[in-house]
């Protein structure tokens, strides 16, 4: 694939060869992916000490638009943004993102942490995810979105550690320097970003997040929760004693005319996210009037999963815990609504998109009382410190009680006027502003 402008010297058939080949790039496993991020640290490493520049190389969507559409937007954005999406000019770094951070963090061992030096000179800004491990065009404004500084100040909670934690720091610290500007999702994650790096304040700034289009209150009947978890049961045999052990679960459902009571989650299975101490809770409820209550857990298998999984397995053979897969935004917005609450307990976040999704969907959250949490739920959620059973426990019968639907109520109606703030009508007009000005504003770098 070559540049625009220089690629009339390959045929329509060899251009579209190569388009693919990054198609499949994209796709592949991670064995495949980090041997050629290894050939590609080599190379990089070579042509940067030659004073070379990497160059962004053009890609032609028009006939690969369902990959771009599914790969990449169509879990987040309407249908009615596929032509929208599909129609634009697109950009590809041949350089795997895991080797720049790979010749960086090996070239440091030398005395010099090498970062790549993108042409970027096309574009005014370069709006990146999470710290960038390249260094942009002089013309070129770099924007960071923040999500949060988990890696460096809870880096016990992540997954590959020394390597999760050294190149998220050498990167951020790459990108303070040569003047990026930094767009964090909380003011809880600036605050964090601020204590590390105090002299970024005056380009860091706070957009939140946009809740997806996808959740909103609609009549639905609570019935159809049990044909979700019968169709979306992990079936992983990770999760599972024996091959026969999911369909004697599915037996505990029940029928599609049998709604029955069930607490959320939907978080990656890790130790950040707190199943353990929702687990406890749980089988607290369970034992002081609440029998019947069901927990669904909605998320991929993150890493340390095996110790959360196997607690759960007496839970989820007898079928009163699932953990689900592959569950649509559509069928997540229904588990949302009908959930007695969805719980939030995580040590640590950036912002919390689940708890927002479930307000928006209708539903009642409780979260544990981190500044994210906070922030971002505000008075619409009822709160417990992540370390305290018994306060989840406690925090949950406050809005499933018989006793307590007033309260219940009034976090639902909470819950939706919360969820408009995160709304795209409210969030990017944001963007637009801030872009504009910085647009204006001579490069820093």
């Amino acid at each position: 694939m070559r540049r625009a402008g220089s690629s009339r010297s390959l045929s329509t058939d060899q251009q579209l060869n190569r388009l693919g080949q990054v198609v499949i790039t994209l796709e592949q496993g991670a064995w495949s992916y980090y041997v050629q991020a290894v050939a590609h640290t080599i190379a990089m490493a070579l042509w940067h000490m030659l004073g070379g520049w990497q160059r962004l190389t053009r890609f032609d969507a028009s006939h690969f638009r369902d990959f771009i559409w599914r790969r990449l937007f169509g879990r987040t954005l309407p249908p009615d943004d596929f032509a929208l999406v599909t129609d634009a000019s697109f950009c590809v770094a041949r350089i795997p993102w895991i080797a720049m951070h790979t010749c960086a963090l090996v070239m440091r061992r030398v005395g010099y942490a090498l970062y790549p030096r993108l042409d970027t000179s096309e574009f005014d800004v370069m709006i990146t995810e999470t710290p960038y491990p390249a260094t942009v065009s002089r013309t070129t404004r770099l924007v960071v979105r923040y999500h949060d500084a988990i890696p460096l100040l809870m880096p016990h909670t992540i997954s590959d550690r020394r390597f999760h934690q050294a190149s998220h720091y050498r990167a951020l610290r790459k990108n303070v320097r040569s003047g990026a500007w930094f767009v964090c999702v909380s003011d809880a994650t600036r605050k964090d970003l601020l204590s590390i790096f105090p002299e970024v304040q005056e380009r860091c700034v706070t957009i939140h997040n946009v809740v997806s289009h996808h959740y909103y209150d609609e009549d639905s009947r609570a019935e159809r929760a049990a044909e979700i978890v019968r169709t979306r049961l992990n079936s992983s045999s990770e999760l599972w004693s024996s091959p026969g052990d999911a369909t004697r679960a599915l037996r505990e459902v029940g029928t599609e005319s049998e709604p029955f009571d069930y607490l959320l989650i939907v978080a990656t299975v890790e130790p950040r996210k707190n199943h353990l101490t929702l687990l406890s809770a749980w089988e607290r409820l369970r034992r002081e009037g609440y029998p019947g209550l069901k927990l669904l857990m909605v998320g991929g298998l993150g890493w340390h999963h095996d110790d959360i999984v196997r607690k759960f397995r007496p839970w989820t053979e007898r079928g009163d815990a699932f953990f689900l897969e592959d569950v649509s935004p559509a069928e997540l917005r229904l588990l949302y609504k009908h959930a007695r609450a969805t719980i939030c307990p995580s040590f640590g976040e950036g912002f919390g998109l689940p708890g927002v999704e479930a307000m928006a969907s209708g539903g009642v959250v409780v979260a544990s009382n981190i500044a994210a949490h906070r922030e971002i739920y505000g008075d619409a959620a009822q709160y417990f410190s992540p370390y305290s059973a018994d306060e989840l426990s406690a925090a949950i019968k406050e809005v499933v009680e018989p006793s307590c639907t007033d309260r219940r109520e009034s976090l639902m109606t909470k819950g939706k006027v919360r969820a408009r703030l995160y709304s795209p009508e409210a969030i990017l007009p944001q963007w637009e502003s801030f872009l504009s000005a910085r647009i204006r504003q001579p490069s820093v770098a």
